[in-house]
Parts: structure tokens; sequence; C-alpha cells
């Protein structure tokens, strides 16, 4: 299995969408079995997922990800783990031994695997207005 994991200064990228590298890993029945630095050239969400795909990833685990992004990896068959952070080493072992969902490893304000939107719309913001503390509610 090839797993895609971006990064920034030895950690989970915050956002996927905006990452400059990605940590390409191939896993056997064992663990990590090798691996690369890439980068990531475009920012376009189509054709960054085209760029994962040309080296074969098939799990991206990241920090956030915009919804055409993840739409686009996942119509694709690539699986998209998100809402991850912490060091890019721990957070492999921690996939690897299916103990990922711990909760050291959610970004802050995420509960869960899932920190969406629901309905994609700000709550309280009307016309264009500012953005208020509450204009978004997570969904489990």
């Amino acid at each position: 299995m090839k797993i895609a994991i971006p990064h920034w200064q030895g950690r989970v990228s915050p956002v996927l969408d905006t990452a400059g590298k990605l940590l390409l890993l191939e896993a056997g029945p064992s663990g990590s079995v090798g691996h690369e630095d890439v980068p990531l050239l475009s920012a376009d969400p189509a054709r960054r997922a085209m760029e994962l795909l040309r080296w074969g990833v098939e799990v991206v685990v990241c920090g956030a990800v915009s919804r055409p992004l993840e739409m686009a990896l996942a119509s694709a068959g690539v699986t998209v783990v998100p809402n991850v952070c912490g060091a890019v080493e721990d957070v492999l072992a921690a996939f690897l031994s299916g103990q990922l969902d711990a909760e050291r490893f959610s970004m802050p304000g995420c509960r869960g695997r899932r920190c969406r939107f629901r309905g994609g719309r700000r709550r309280g913001a009307r016309n264009g207005g500012p953005w208020r503390r509450g204009d978004f509610h997570a969904t489990r």
C-alpha cells in the first residue's frame, strides 16, 4: 500500500491543499518498507489530485483538506484520512498499528475523524457579513 503524508518541519502539514512536500511510503505487512520525499507543485485541487495519482497513492493521511480536493481523491479511489496532526513518525506508526483514532492525533477543535460543517454554510453570517464565533457547527 502506498501512503502519502503531507509534511512541514517534521509534522503533518496543517492543510493538504497548500502543503509543499509529501512523504510517500510503501507499507507492507511488516510496516513501512520504503519512503521518498516529493514536492507538490500544483495548487489546483484537480491537478493536485492527479499528482498524487501519478505516484500511485492509495491512502492520504492529512490535516485539513478542502472539499474539492477530498472529493477528487475519493472519486479516484484514494482513501483520505483527514483532520490528523502530530509528528510524521508518530502518525505513521499509529496509522500502521490501527491507533490513529487516538485523541492526540485529532486536529484542535475536531471531535472524531470528520470535522465538517453542516451544509457547507456559515450559520448566522448573512449577505457576506462578518464571520462570528458559532457560525460553524461541526457534525459527527
